[in-house]
């Protein structure tokens, strides 16, 4: 498809992560936005005010024609009836929802407790962590892209368990994640005056993004792998940073563990491992290590690392945009990937810092 215009479509572009998506395809250089689907009344200029000029108007999904590629930014448990639709038109489907990601029927209706309606599509549509599951990825009618949480924390795993230098037993993973990540609609503890001057744990234990850390991460290892995952919202707007606590079976060092890193991810363009030096002579570390300024409002996960080798610990963080490499900028990387295109493609920007 390199060189050929491709067109678009966005079903439920009211959302945080809708809105995203649509700045990003925006200044897509190959795609076309042809319509972006809503329920509510507002006009879209009116809840997307960055948007402001750029003549997006949202249709009732009734109206929508067939696209090459349809993104759908839905509620847990709707993509499933969707879904089929679309595939029927012949358009390949990216759903930035949760309905296709957990590759277990009982599993799935555990978590979300629902029953599945599409099932037959699950086993088809690849997890989409570009990283893990490129060529997949590329054959695919129909991706599951990841939950912010996950990819975070299954990014910043995926190295140490694959070589099997932790207990994949007993791995804790502690998350920031920025207001947003609760949604466009207002809730009391994301107001600003609940969350501005606090931060506060949520689902402390059960998760619905753990079964895809441990699905994703057995993988990789190829066998049980135990997530121990407690959330935490902080009053910052965009942005995940995950703190992933594993505990050595090995003696390695700092300079181990950011070597393995760098190998991993030495083909891949929009994960960074910070490797600066740790300074003796101060008496507090940060430059080693990510933040979510430096990401903000773009693709790229920054992962840093550090050892406890008195303890046997060791800690690696990640950090990603929620509405960016979390959500609406894996999704479009996603779709270049399915569509041929340089993954880069409509992705350049670096992050907003400060």
């Amino acid at each position: 498809m390199a060189g050929t215009k491709v067109t678009v479509g966005v079903v439920g572009g009211s959302g945080y992560s809708g809105g995203e998506l649509l700045r990003l395809l925006v200044g897509h250089p190959q795609a076309e936005l042809a319509w972006v689907t809503s329920r509510g009344e507002k006009q879209l200029e009116s809840i997307h005010r960055n948007l402001l000029g750029s003549g997006l108007r949202f249709i009732r999904e009734a109206e929508a024609t067939r696209c090459d590629v349809v993104f759908l930014c839905l509620p847990s448990r709707e993509s499933m009836d969707r879904a089929g639709d679309y595939l029927r038109q012949g358009s390949k489907v990216i759903d930035l929802g949760s309905d296709f990601r957990l590759k277990d029927a009982a599993l799935f209706e555990r978590v979300y407790r629902a029953k599945h309606v599409s099932w037959d599509l699950v086993a088809e549509a690849p997890y989409g962590a570009t990283e893990l599951h490129r060529e997949a990825i590329r054959a695919a009618r129909l991706v599951a892209n990841p939950g912010c949480f996950a990819y975070a924390t299954i990014l910043g795993l995926a190295p140490l368990v694959r070589e099997g230098w932790i207990d994949l037993e007993r791995i804790v993973v502690d998350a920031l994640s920025g207001s947003s990540g609760a949604g466009a609609e207002p809730t009391v503890p994301t107001h600003q005056s609940e969350i501005g001057n606090s931060t506060f744990p949520y689902n402390a234990v059960g998760h619905r993004h753990t079964p895809e850390m441990e699905q994703e991460l057995s993988a990789v290892a190829r066998r049980n792998v135990t997530i121990n995952f407690t959330p935490y919202y902080a009053p910052f707007s965009r942005g995940i940073l995950a703190s992933c606590h594993g505990f050595l079976n090995r003696k390695v060092s700092r300079a181990d563990v950011v070597s393995l890193y760098r190998e991993a991810y030495r083909s891949e363009h929009f994960v960074r491992v910070l490797d600066m030096e740790k300074d003796s002579k101060v008496s507090w570390q940060y430059l080693p290590y990510p933040s979510v300024a430096s990401v903000a409002g773009s693709n790229y996960v920054q992962i840093g690392a550090d050892v406890d080798e008195q303890r046997g610990r060791v800690v690696i963080f990640s950090a990603l945009d929620n509405l960016g490499k979390g959500a609406a900028g894996s999704a479009i990387q996603n779709m270049n990937c399915m569509l041929g295109l340089p993954e880069e493609t409509g992705l350049a920007g670096f992050g907003l810092h400060p």
